[in-house]
């Protein structure tokens, strides 16, 4: 049996998403909750902060318009690009905070630490093993500085949903995509493997009476239960400070969509 990370599926899901940046900003440009919330535990805690899998510097730029100096390092150039494209409509205020670095968060080493460590929106998804876990837990711990925090949010896994039927389509309400500024039908269909906790997403785009126009985008992500959660962090040096079920701070309770996570290193 292949391991999570040498499934070619899962390899082109931890990529196809993040391959068109505008397109990326588009869809997630009314996602705003988190935003507030990063930014609020940014000021919180002082900056300078690190954002690993900053993307399009959705959250990055709002720490940098409350004036805290933001570093972000992102793996796909894609998203890179629209974020140095967005950052250059920003005021120089604005510019001079926020600084964008290539770079994979299970390796990066930047030789200076922070006080805060962020992973917003679900980026730690993408770490398909336990490998992975320890290799960006390390990044963390190599960037922290003492008493300094890491804060990150996961979706909460929700087993009725990862039974759906991975053969049907699941119709979505139509979208423009930025590629030609074209309506599309829109759907996603879902597969999940529950020995590697990797759901498999399939978004698929197309135009009636256009058969030509049909194209899809691989998603994969790494499901990790609340105390499976815990026990990552912990068996890593990482102690959970508060663990939220909602961006307004909401305890995390049976209807949390998300696991939110302070955590700081033990010692």
């Amino acid at each position: 049996m292949k391991r999570p990370g040498e499934d070619p599926r899962v390899a082109a899901g931890a990529e196809g998403h993040y391959l068109d940046g505008r397109y990326y900003d588009h869809v997630y440009r009314r996602r705003r909750t988190d935003v507030r919330f990063y930014a609020d535990v940014a000021e919180e805690h002082g900056g300078p902060v690190l954002e690993l899998g900053v993307g399009t510097g959705r959250v990055a730029r709002e720490l940098a318009r409350r004036g805290i100096e933001v570093v972000g390092v992102d793996l796909a150039p894609e998203m890179l690009e629209q974020a140095e494209a967005r950052l250059a409509k920003e005021p120089r205020r604005v510019r001079d905070k926020l600084t964008f670095m290539q770079g994979d968060l299970t390796a990066v080493r930047l030789d200076r630490r922070f006080p805060l460590v962020i992973a917003p929106f679900n980026v730690f998804m993408h770490l398909y093993e336990r490998t992975e876990w320890e290799q960006a837990l390390r990044t963390v711990g190599a960037h922290l500085e003492e008493g300094g925090s890491l804060v990150f949010d996961v979706l909460m896994p929700y087993p009725a949903e990862l039974a759906r039927d991975p053969d049907k389509v699941y119709r979505c309400r139509p979208i423009t995509h930025t590629s030609d500024g074209r309506r599309y039908r829109y759907g996603e269909s879902f597969e999940y493997d529950p020995v590697t906790q990797i759901e498999l997403i399939t978004m698929t785009f197309d135009r009636e009476n256009e058969p030509e126009s049909f194209f899809i985008t691989p998603l994969s992500q790494r499901q990790v239960y609340p105390a499976e959660l815990e026990a990552l962090l912990h068996y890593n040096g990482f102690t959970i400070i508060e663990r939220y079920g909602d961006f307004d701070r909401s305890p995390l309770g049976r209807e949390s969509e998300s696991q939110i996570i302070v955590a700081k290193p033990r010692g």
